[in-house]
């Protein structure tokens, strides 16, 4: 094993969903080593898979933010409508 304690099972393709999934499960096995330093880089690896995704979907991480913000003002004020 290299930086992971158990294996990672997919083996994801970059620019697909599946690589999204792998560095997920690479960050959850980074929390369960407590290892700070190795979930910031998996945060990382994470970003640039959702990055990634976007692109082929013809949007970019600043259309993403701008969603997030506006899904976090919703559950923040409780009215998702």
């Amino acid at each position: 094993m290299g930086y992971h304690k158990r294996a990672i099972v997919v083996q994801g393709t970059y620019g697909e969903v599946s690589k999204i999934e792998e560095e997920l499960d690479e960050l959850k096995e980074s929390f369960e080593q407590d290892n700070k330093i190795l979930a910031l880089c998996e945060l990382s690896d994470l970003y640039g898979a959702m990055e990634a995704v976007a692109e082929k979907l013809g949007v970019n991480m600043e259309d993403i933010k701008k969603m997030s913000a506006a899904t976090k003002r919703a559950f923040q004020s409780g009215a998702r409508r």
